[in-house]
């Protein structure tokens, strides 16, 4: 379970606790009664601090400020951009890496106290190591008026959303990591039968490694492992598993990003043709393997079935 050290704890209820024991937080605050305006958040998170400050990273660059909006309809406040600095905050000296997002000609944002006019909206991300595993990430969040320069506190709405979206980040990197680790052991099992079945061919054939996410049924789940056809050879039943399991980057090729968010950071560009193997299957995004081994995740329709 994540740590909250600021005082406005009770803004938020920890819940839900998956994956890595991060609390699920609101992306509203509370009524304005009793509010604890500028105390930002400070979260423990028990993962290293080069993969906080890419989830961090990640979330600066998606254009997007949430907990706030500029109107009624809206859900959160669009248009902002990466920083490197800004104004609205002094100087950080306490260490740590160091992101800003900020949105220019905010219109009366919600959740700042008193807050009115038209101004900068500025959010900062502060990520600090804790030895080799743990990390403290910082967040605070602030309105600053164009023509009279009032500086007007959050109520930890801002920091709460934007908190909830790195969590999803840092889940997600997670998740691969897991998955790698399970179908690497499951990819050696493949691996060692194909070799024992060339050698005995009364061995059963070579079992599928598992993809996650796929719906089975509960019949499904009961039945042995696939056979060979009476008809097929094992190098054609070996064909139809990797079927299952890999794909094709089609073209014109396709980038492979560290979260399965079109706004996560692209690890890099696979050419048309790349096999990869599939560890994890979502509606939208596979989270694949190279035969290199690096991990990451593709869009589904970026990748085809193959020949």
């Amino acid at each position: 379970m994540l740590g909250v050290r600021n005082h406005a704890v009770s803004l938020f209820l920890l819940a839900g606790v998956v994956a890595l024991g991060f609390g699920h937080l609101p992306a509203e605050g509370r009524e304005k009664d009793g509010m604890h305006y500028g105390a930002g958040l400070s979260v423990n998170v028990p993962m290293p601090e080069a993969e906080v400050a890419q989830a961090v990273d990640e979330v600066v660059k998606n254009t997007i400020i949430r907990g706030t909006k500029e109107y009624n309809k809206d859900e959160y406040v669009a248009g902002a951009n990466e920083a490197t600095s800004t104004r609205a905050f002094p100087a950080w000296t306490e260490g740590g890496k160091v992101f800003y997002k900020i949105r220019t000609h905010a219109l009366d944002p919600r959740n700042f106290k008193d807050g009115g006019d038209l101004g900068t909206l500025a959010v900062r991300y502060v990520v600090q190591g804790q030895g080799e595993k743990n990390s403290v990430l910082r967040i605070d969040a602030v309105f600053v008026e164009e023509f009279r320069h009032t500086v007007h506190a959050s109520n930890g709405s801002v920091e709460g959303a934007e908190y909830k979206d790195i969590h999803d980040h840092l889940e997600a990197m997670e998740l691969i990591k897991q998955e790698a680790a399970e179908a690497a052991q499951s990819r050696q099992q493949l691996v060692s039968r194909k070799l024992l079945s060339k050698d005995d061919p009364s061995l059963p054939t070579v079992l599928q490694p598992p993809v996650r996410g796929e719906e089975r049924s509960p019949e499904d789940s009961q039945q042995p492992p696939v056979a060979p056809k009476a008809e097929e050879s094992p190098e054609q039943h070996l064909q139809n598993l990797r079927r299952q399991v890999e794909r094709l980057v089609k073209s014109p090729g396709a980038p492979l990003k560290a979260s399965p968010f079109s706004t996560a950071s692209t690890l890099r560009s696979l050419p048309p043709g790349t096999e990869v193997l599939i560890l994890i299957s979502t509606p939208y995004w596979y989270g694949i393997e190279t035969h290199d081994g690096q991990h990451g995740w593709i869009s589904r329709d970026q990748l085809e079935q193959l020949p």
